[in-house]
């Protein structure tokens, strides 16, 4: 593991259920600390907001300037060529 050059510490206190799944994926060797636990998780939460945040944007441009009738035909169309090339 490697660590940043700076990393804060922050303290948060959890439900008695909660560090017993910690601790069990530490046993289990699913992660090397609890700490390292708390750092995926927060990473996945924090990319997951972003993401969530991209596609609201996304859809607020499409609603702002919506596709036309030929360029969803052409999507269409796109979409069936190559899907048609799939091997399967």
């Amino acid at each position: 593991m490697r660590y940043a050059s700076s990393m804060v510490q922050l303290v948060a206190k959890v439900e008695d259920e909660i560090a017993a799944e910690i601790d069990r994926l530490v046993a289990n060797g699913v992660f090397e600390s609890r700490s390292h636990v708390v750092r995926i998780s927060l990473e996945e939460l924090l990319d997951r907001s972003r993401r969530d945040e991209i596609a609201k944007r996304i859809l607020a441009g499409y609603e702002r300037l919506p596709e036309t009738d030929e360029e969803l035909e052409h999507a269409r169309l796109m979409a069936t060529a190559m899907i048609a090339e799939e091997p399967w």
